[in-house]
């Protein structure tokens, strides 16, 4: 039998909460509910729901912090998050829409529209597991599985690239602005890729900030090279005008890209193929 799907409602209005919980477990869902904000962080971290819908108006912290929360623990950012709230403007949308809450839903709501949008965010939730909501690249099973291809004197040489200092510039410049970062710089390495791109070529996410691209020793060393180009001539560009010689952001502060590679053809690299694999691993569960 097919594991029933949960839902945890999180909302101070018991009437609203209890109609909500009658109506999804008819629906079939397991169904938790929570009136405060602390609790509703508390039960998703401890049950680790499918989706939660939750109020942005909260006795206690606000849906705001809850979603926060929610995000920055490992195993509960990728739980889809409903705003259901009866604020309409549209800074507080954005506001949440930048926290990665999947959709937002205003008071009255019809309870249909509801059941709706509550399915296609589980189905859109099942469906991205492989796949990174931002940058459209392979994650998680994946990526396990292309590394664990990787052996010594395979021949294939794993090329790892991560973004320093995004999270200093997600905290000035916004979560948008840093997944726009992380757009380019995908895009940036993949077209550094496609320049003489051969069958068998792979890549994708090791963790959001992390790339991994698989190819041979040679083509690895001209990709990173590539990359490393392209990158120098871009970074000032992802930052605003004003800020782009702005003295307050230190080179230490500044994004910069690291590259190391991992060739698989010398015997000296096995220790480093066993760590990429922990790290994979560490990384997507």
């Amino acid at each position: 039998m097919a594991e029933k799907q949960s839902i945890l409602i999180v909302e101070d209005d018991l009437d609203l909460a209890e109609m909500l919980n009658a109506y999804f477990r008819v629906q079939g869902y397991d169904v938790l509910t929570a009136a405060w904000g602390e609790d509703g962080v508390r039960l998703c971290q401890e049950k680790s729901p499918h989706i939660v819908v939750l109020d942005i108006r909260l006795p206690d912290i606000d849906g705001y912090e809850v979603c926060r929360r929610i995000r920055t623990n490992r195993h509960t950012k990728s739980i889809p998050i409903i705003f259901l709230t009866e604020r309409r403007d549209r800074d507080d949308k954005l506001h949440g829409l930048e926290l990665g809450v999947v959709d937002y839903i205003t008071k009255p709501f019809d309870i249909q529209e509801l059941r709706l949008r509550v399915r296609n965010a589980l189905n859109r939730a099942e469906q991205k597991v492989l796949i990174n909501a931002v940058t459209d690249l392979p994650e998680g099973k994946l990526v396990e599985e292309q590394i664990a291809k990787i052996h010594v004197g395979s021949g294939e040489t794993a090329l790892v690239a991560r973004v320093k200092n995004l999270n200093q510039f997600r905290n000035r410049y916004g979560f948008i602005a840093a997944d726009d970062v992380l757009r380019a710089i995908s895009f940036m390495i993949g077209n550094s890729i496609k320049e003489e791109r051969r069958e068998g070529d792979f890549m994708g996410h090791i963790s959001p900030e992390e790339w991994i691209i698989i190819t041979t020793e040679s083509r690895a060393r001209d990709i990173e090279a590539r990359i490393r180009n392209r990158l120098s001539q871009s970074i000032d560009y992802f930052y605003p005008v004003k800020d782009r010689n702005n003295p307050v952001i230190s080179e230490q502060e500044k994004l910069s890209l690291d590259l190391r590679r991992i060739n698989a053809s010398e015997e000296a690299s096995r220790e480093d193929l066993d760590a990429l694999k922990k790290e994979v691993l560490s990384a997507q569960h």
